[in-house]
């Protein structure tokens, strides 16, 4: 038995932080539905293939963990046959999950408010950047953006220099998509008391704050504004920072408690410092010999010796270096899954590991459509009316 198994849920959503919501839930065994596009939606499916190049979108599908466990019906919503038949999809749906801007949905009728009087029990949640209200609500954005406005971007970094640019992981996947997540479930464990469904309204600059809540807490509190490579966490301190290794590689220390501190200066042979972790004074001195220490041996030597001591520290590893990393391999996190024509493909795994109902990716993700004509026969629709209901463009 998975977690989620029995529910159902419609996804609307396109860019990452909505699909990688409903892999999420899909993983836990949600029977997760997406609503594609018809005509030149599959290149709203950024960088994948033309769906004209059968062979490059099966293969792009095969690999796109974002997409797995998962079914693909193509509707055209602005054609009302198939809003029709989106609102039969609904009646036996739990969960609707969209990832437009503020007021599509309800241009094509598909918003909360239409679809609740079909169904009272859904729990509908719409992510998007800025939310659905406020003076930003209307604007476009990325990852990027969003993280400027809830001020994680100010803190990454180093003094006298740009922001440095992270992935879009902060806002687009942790604020946006695990947020999303995280809010359905809980939304659906509530409509077990209440017998009813509910409107989720997903920010992601919302979520980046929120992520923020323990350096918010420090500056409501003491009204200390963290810059770049100053907090002790994002590089201003010598013992909680990032070192360049003889071979060129970099490697992290992150000895905060004096314990760990202290066996930091015994293998680095200066166990004079280890009473004087917080004097900022010797600050440059000691950041300037670790530096030079570092330099001396590879980083995976480092890795050795330092946690052979009990200190923290990690290498820092490339991508091909993390699903080829031993302890990552150990659990579970690059997985071998089953596809019907091109055999085994990796993926990364599951994060959360159950002891009684573990994840499980039943199947890569589909091509645009792939299972149209499955669903609609589901409802009841036989072949002629599906060949035209294709025939009008409302399905694809």
């Amino acid at each position: 038995m998975l977690p989620l198994e029995g529910v159902k849920v419609l996804d609307l959503s396109r860019l990452a932080p909505g699909p990688y919501c409903t892999m999420l839930l899909g993983d836990l065994g949600a029977d997760v539905l997406l609503i594609e596009e018809v005509g030149g939606g599959s290149a709203r499916r950024a960088g994948f293939a033309q769906q004209s190049d059968r062979a490059a979108a099966e293969r792009q599908a095969a690999y796109n963990a974002l997409g797995r466990n998962k079914r693909s019906i193509g509707l055209n919503l602005k054609h009302e046959e198939a809003r029709a038949i989106f609102y039969e999809l609904c009646k036996t749906a739990d969960v609707v999950l969209e990832g437009f801007r503020p007021g599509v949905v309800k241009r094509l009728g598909v918003d909360y408010e239409t679809v609740s009087r079909i169904n009272p029990r859904l729990v509908y949640c719409s992510l998007s950047g800025y939310g659905q209200t406020g003076p930003y609500a209307p604007l476009v954005g990325h990852d990027i953006n969003y993280i400027s406005i809830a001020g994680a971007l100010s803190m990454i970094g180093w003094p006298g220099q740009p922001p440095a640019i992270p992935m879009n992981l902060l806002a687009d996947f942790a604020g946006g998509g695990l947020q999303a997540a995280f809010a359905i479930v809980v939304a659906l464990l509530a409509r077990e008391k209440t017998g009813r469904g509910q409107y989720i309204d997903v920010a992601m600059s919302d979520g980046v704050i929120s992520l923020l809540s323990a350096l918010a807490s420090g500056y409501f509190g003491a009204g200390v504004v963290p810059k770049p490579g100053q907090h002790m966490l994002n590089g201003g301190v010598p013992y909680f920072n990032v070192y360049e290794t003889s071979d060129g590689k970099w490697f992290t220390i992150g000895a905060i408690e004096p314990w760990f501190f202290a066996n930091l200066c015994k293998v680095m042979g200066k166990e004079e410092w280890a009473s004087h972790q917080h004097d900022r004074a010797l600050y440059p001195e000691m950041h300037a010999y670790f530096a030079a220490q570092f330099r001396t041996k590879t980083r995976d030597e480092w890795f050795k010796i330092l946690n052979e001591v009990d200190i923290c520290a990690a290498p820092v590893l490339e991508l091909d270096e993390v699903f080829a990393d031993p302890h990552n391999q150990a659990r579970g996190m690059v997985i071998d899954v089953e596809h019907p024509t091109l055999g085994k493909v990796k993926q990364v795994g599951i994060a959360p590991k159950f002891s009684d109902t573990p994840g499980k990716v039943r199947s890569t993700a589909p091509t645009l459509g792939q299972h149209t004509e499955e669903v609609l026969r589901s409802l009841g629709l036989d072949d002629a009316r599906i060949r035209q209901l294709r025939e009008a463009g409302a399905v694809g």
